[in-house]
Order: C-alpha cells, then structure tokens, then sequence
C-alpha cells in the first residue's frame, strides 16, 4: 500500500472525461481490481518516493476519491525502462490515443533508441516505426497530426512527402487512398482540408506568436510576399481545377441532351429547364437570352 503523496506520474496523459468517470464510478462501486505499477526512487527529503509506471487512471481514479494509499506493484527498473512500460501499456490497451503513440516513438528516438529497437521495445512494425520517424525527421507536423486523429493514412502520408511540391502527385495520393477505401466521406474533406493548410503555412504547426512582434524588416516583407504568392498560386490551381470539372460537366451534358430519348425522359419527369448560367454554357448562347428551355 502506497501513500498517494509519494508518486509522481511519469508519462501523463489526457484523459476523456466520459470514460475517466466510468474508472471512478468501477473503483467506488466494487474496488480496485488490478494495482498500479510503480518504481522507487530516493526524495529530496530523504523518503522514498515512487514513479508511476502502469495506472494514471486507477492512481487519479483513488485521488479523486479522497484515499490516502493505494495497492501498488513495485518493481526495480531505470527511468527508460519505466518509460518503455508504460508506453507498451498504453499500445496494448483497445483504445489507445495515436497521438500520445507518435509521441511515444519521438520520444524514444529522441533517447537515441534506432526504429528496429523502438519495434522490438513496443511490439509495433519496424516498418511503422521507421515511417513515423521519416515524417519526424522530415519536420511533418501537420501529417503527423493527421496521420495520429486518423484524417489520413500513414501511406498517403509518405507519398505526399515524397511528391514534394508537385499538386498532381499530392492529389494522385489522396485519391489512391480514396479508390482503396482508407478514405471515405468526410475523412478525404479533411484529408483535403490538411494538405491545402500544408500548403499554405507550410508542414510545422505554430504553437505558439512571439510575445512582442518583430519590426518590419525586408526579410520578413520578402516572407510574407511568399506566403501570398503561395496562396495566390493555389487559388490560381483551384480555379483551374475547377474549370475543368465544369468543362467536364457541359460536355457531358451536350452528350446527353443531343439524346433525344434522354430529352423525353427528361420531360416525362418536369425536368426541362437548367439555370440560366448552364443553358447558356450547354447551348452556347448569351447567358441573358431569358429563362432555358
């Protein structure tokens, strides 16, 4: 039995509100079913205190409750192996958050672990592995984001870094991932909606504005002219896509209408009119001739 004012937590995390009620209500109802997992170390007032390995939410769950101490497993381990264990607790649970996994594996790598050992550690793919820590290593902030809430496969994710600054390639990535079902309905939105904000500000997230702006300077007029160039050349790339559809749209159109079975179909259902503006693009005639036929 451990007092609770002698662990500290190691590796904390966010917590849905939901599902740490539920922790809370389980414990008060029938008790603690599994004790934590914690590791001594010397205190600066000379007590031993403790590092919470396994079980932020049964240790907070028992806080919240008001109770002194806590069933605990002690076990004798560096702080890198306590790291490790509560890193592979959190893969091995059913719903674990990606985002706290990515930043398990930055960590790691950051403590000079190669991706063979951070797989054989975590009982992930190397492969997965080393894929994350190519998006690391390359500054993708935003795709890492994304990849960790699950608005676009980690495969699409590579191959847009790898396409570089060519939109055809980007596209032909996410449309890839579309004809193959990893995106559906409003993931490919937001899959969009990511590469068009990578585009724009760039593959880093800011956290954070200075506190006390910079005076204007020519580097930064000569930056924020890039930036609007940047996003001028995409809207000048959307525009264009745009009327290609619509090119698209009016030629199948012309198709069908020359049709005279379509035409009576049609008819039959009171479908023979088309706004003004498409009339006057399927026909070819002025846009202000009066109301289509």
């Amino acid at each position: 039995m451990i007092p609770l004012d002698r662990i500290k937590v190691l590796n904390a995390r966010d917590r849905n509100g939901l599902v740490f009620g539920g922790i809370v209500d389980n414990i008060q109802a029938i008790g603690l079913k599994k004790p934590i997992t914690v590791t001594p170390r010397a205190g600066a007032d000379g007590a031993e205190t403790y590092l919470l390995v396994c079980g932020e939410g049964r240790f907070k769950a028992f806080c919240q409750l008001g109770e002194a101490r806590i069933p605990a497993l002690v076990v004798t381990v560096s702080d890198e192996d306590a790291f490790i264990m509560s890193l592979a607790e959190n893969i091995a649970r059913r719903k674990y958050n990606p985002l706290e996994l990515l930043a398990g594996i930055t960590e790691l790598d950051g403590r000079g672990h190669s991706a063979k050992e951070i797989s054989a550690k975590t009982g992930l793919s190397t492969q997965y592995v080393y894929d994350i820590l190519l998006l690391v290593a390359r500054g993708e902030e935003r795709l890492l984001a994304g990849v960790g809430r699950g608005q676009i496969p980690l495969s699409a994710a590579l191959k847009i870094v790898s396409a570089g600054n060519d939109d055809k390639a980007v596209q032909a990535a996410l449309h890839e991932a579309y004809e193959t079902g990893q995106l559906r309905g409003r993931q490919l939105l937001d899959a969009r909606r990511l590469i068009q904000q990578r585009q724009l500000f760039g593959p880093s997230v800011v956290r954070s504005m200075p506190e006390k702006p910079d005076g204007v300077t020519a580097t930064s007029l000569v930056r924020a002219y890039r930036k609007e160039a940047q996003r001028q050349q995409l809207l000048v790339r959307k525009s264009a896509l745009a009327q290609q559809r619509l090119l698209f749209v009016v030629g199948a159109l012309r198709e069908l209408f020359a049709q005279e079975h379509f035409r009576t179909l049609l008819r039959a259902e009171g479908l023979d009119s088309l706004p003004r503006y498409l009339d006057g693009r399927v026909f070819e005639r002025a846009v202000d001739d009066g109301s289509a036929t």
